[in-house]
């Protein structure tokens, strides 16, 4: 058996890395525009609102010290936002990445603010740059315009159902990407096997999380150097250096297939969950228990998390789950891979949930709404973890410590508390 070490490694997403330059582009732009106008307005007069020398060099400087306390004024209420994100879960700041689209107003605001000092350097006692002074007060207003939008974005971050929703948004986004095989990589379910006598095993070269493997160019190559692969490990799996990844057979496959198969698995920092639909799940989860932990106690929350996570198990509950075999154009297996089945993403999505809800009475009139919608929705041979976990909830209820509490809890209801009851009665209307 020979080794051969992956060197992929997490790199910064590439959202990121066009906000933090747009950012730059924004401040820099800001200061090259600022000392180029007012040059091309000497030799070439443009129009613009009339200004005497004083009252530019005040309009100017009020602009700039101006832009420069209010952006002072948004870090502040960004970082509150972040800490009352933080209050929800910690790992939701990454994964929304509103803090890097911040980074594009503080540009803009950067921009302007040094737009204005530059034009005012050049703003003399004989010429005054009419069209520069009047770009610094239209900067002003698109710059309150990205601020107003960004405080009604901020007014959605802190509420409990704004976040939950921006987490299921992506986490759909991420099911349509990475948990749907294109159609002309037809795939099969199955128990993921031992390693092949003699393959060739791919280790990690560095440890972390494992971000994303790229299942189409593990396909692509396999299928032109006529290979299988087996992945041995799961997106979202902490591994140390030396971890196997891979395994591919035959045994002497090409030296440079063999690296391009290294750099289709991406390991990092932390989980993400545009590749990784579990991590998604994981978050609303988070969220859920949270606001049904004692010191937080706010069950609506926790229902508006249950809410997108019935979203999301309905969607994936008549999806192919488990180990699946991805095949070529002519049907030869090229990439056996370990996906989370259906029993382990409901223990997921609802162990905990149960746990830390087992007293609260939306949480199990919520729960049993999720499982009635679930169990409508779901093929047969999946129905069984559903009725584990509905009687479960039957126990769990019977525990309450009141008659009239039991009967509360055993009713559906998709809004925790205030919705109608099946058939129109409520627990009151039954003997």
């Amino acid at each position: 058996m020979r080794f051969v070490r992956s060197a992929a490694s997490g790199r910064t997403p590439r959202a990121a890395w066009s906000n933090r330059g747009l950012a730059v582009a924004l401040a820099g732009g800001g200061a090259l525009l600022g000392w180029l106008l007012p040059h091309a307005e000497r030799s070439h007069p443009l129009g613009g609102l009339s200004y005497d020398p004083a009252a530019a060099q005040a309009t100017l400087g009020a602009i700039a010290a101006g832009i420069i306390t209010l952006t002072g004024f948004v870090l502040t209420a960004i970082t509150l936002v972040v800490q009352s994100v933080q209050n929800m879960s910690p790992r939701l700041v990454g994964v929304l990445g509103y803090f890097e689209r911040s980074l594009v107003l503080f540009g803009a605001l950067t921009g302007t603010a040094v737009y204005a000092l530059v034009v005012l350097a050049q703003v003399r006692d004989d010429h005054v740059p009419r069209l520069s002074v009047t770009l610094a007060i239209v900067f002003v207003v698109l710059s309150t315009g990205a601020i107003l939008s960004s405080l009604a974005g901020l007014r959605e971050m802190v509420t409990g159902g704004g976040l939950v929703r921006a987490v299921a948004l992506r986490l759909h986004t991420a099911l349509d990407h990475e948990w749907q095989e294109p159609e002309h990589l037809p795939s099969d379910t199955g128990a993921l096997s031992g390693p092949p006598t003699g393959a060739v095993e791919i280790t990690a070269a560095h440890g972390g999380i494992v971000e994303h493997v790229d299942n189409l160019a593990v396909v692509e190559v396999a299928t032109r150097s006529d290979l299988h692969v087996t992945c041995l490990v799961a997106v979202g799996s902490y591994i140390e250096p030396g971890t196997p990844l891979l395994h591919v057979t035959p045994v002497r496959p090409p030296a440079a297939e063999l690296r391009r198969l290294a750099r289709a698995v991406h390991v990092g920092p932390s989980r993400q969950i545009d590749h990784d639909p579990a991590y998604g799940l994981r978050l609303l989860v988070d969220v859920a228990v949270r606001a049904l932990s004692q010191a937080v106690n706010d069950p609506t929350t926790a229902v508006q998390a249950l809410d997108q996570i019935e979203s999301v198990l309905l969607r994936i509950v008549t999806h192919p789950l488990g180990t699946g075999t991805i095949r070529d154009h002519d049907g030869a297996a090229r990439l056996t891979t370990a996906r989370p089945d259906w029993p382990v993403l409901l223990d997921l999505a609802l162990a905990e949930v149960l746990l830390y809800g087992s007293g609260d009475l939306q949480t199990h009139r919520r729960l049993r709404s999720l499982l009635d919608t679930l169990t409508h929705a779901c093929p047969p041979h999946r129905a069984a973890a559903l009725s584990r976990y509905r009687g479960t909830l039957e126990r769990l209820a019977s525990t309450l410590p009141d008659p009239v509490l039991i009967a509360t809890a055993t009713v559906p209801d998709s809004q925790g508390l205030g919705g109608p009851a099946p058939d129109g009665e409520t627990p009151a209307d039954t003997d």
